[in-house]
């Protein structure tokens, strides 16, 4: 159980989405507390997940082969599975978005030399995504905190947390460690913008335009990774 938490938590902090949504809360005016009630969503959100599989599994793990554990394998089995099929989607996606950008770029070019002025379709908008979400009020950020969760994610933690035996001390370590990791990088952020504001603010735009950049191929490759350490360890529960 303490591998697999490692592992799903670490996937959940490198996770790209949530790092660019809280990277515009950061920037936004009075970012800092709009910052906190963002973290303070998402760890909340982390205990309820974990206090409700606790509650229904009484704090301890099911018997070996019982249909409860057989169950919980399965759920992380077919999210497992879900996240490979994912990251695939994701790939043919993003290799169909880059196809279409060189076509309309040559597209472009070519009536650039005719002598027609390109079209910025973000400026013809008048209004995107990124910059409602730097306007976003605290309670905005929390409630995109939790919208954003990888929620296949923290499936399946919930489906590990199954096994987990309240009974031993480490298990609360462990519990609370998964949680302070999955909050890991939105931690390091906050707490950067709070003592170095400049130094934080230059390396917060670096990272957003990063994000921008690489978010795709992020996004694929934690999904692929994750998918398939959860649907070998799954497969191997199952037929061990």
């Amino acid at each position: 159980m303490v591998l697999d938490l490692l592992v799903i938590g670490l996937a959940i902090t490198v996770y790209p989405l949530p790092i660019l949504a809280f990277v515009l809360v950061l920037s936004a005016p009075r970012g800092v507390w709009k910052g906190l009630a963002f973290i303070l969503a998402w760890l909340a959100n982390l205990v309820a997940v974990i206090a409700i599989v606790l509650l229904l599994t009484g704090g301890q793990p099911p018997p070996p082969r019982s249909p409860p554990s057989t169950a919980a394998i399965a759920v992380k089995l077919a999210l497992g599975v879900g996240l490979i099929v994912y990251s695939e989607h994701r790939r043919r996606r993003f290799r169909s978005a880059r196809a279409t950008a060189a076509a309309t770029a040559a597209t472009t070019g070519a009536a650039n030399a005719d002598g027609a002025a390109p079209a910025d379709s973000e400026a013809a908008s008048g209004s995107s995504p990124t910059s409602r979400l730097d306007q976003a009020s605290a309670w905005s950020a929390a409630t995109v905190a939790v919208l954003l969760q990888p929620w296949g994610m923290v499936g399946l933690a919930a489906a590990t947390v199954v096994q987990a035996d309240l009974s031993h001390g480490g298990t609360f370590l462990a519990l609370l460690g998964f949680c302070l990791l999955a909050t890991a990088s939105l931690l390091a952020m906050e707490l950067y913008t709070v003592f170095a504001p400049d130094r934080a603010q230059r390396a917060l735009a670096d990272l957003r335009a990063w994000l921008k950049a690489h978010k795709d191929p992020a996004i694929i490759v934690t999904c692929l990774v994750l998918g398939l350490w959860m649907t070998a360890r799954s497969l191997a529960e199952l037929t061990g």
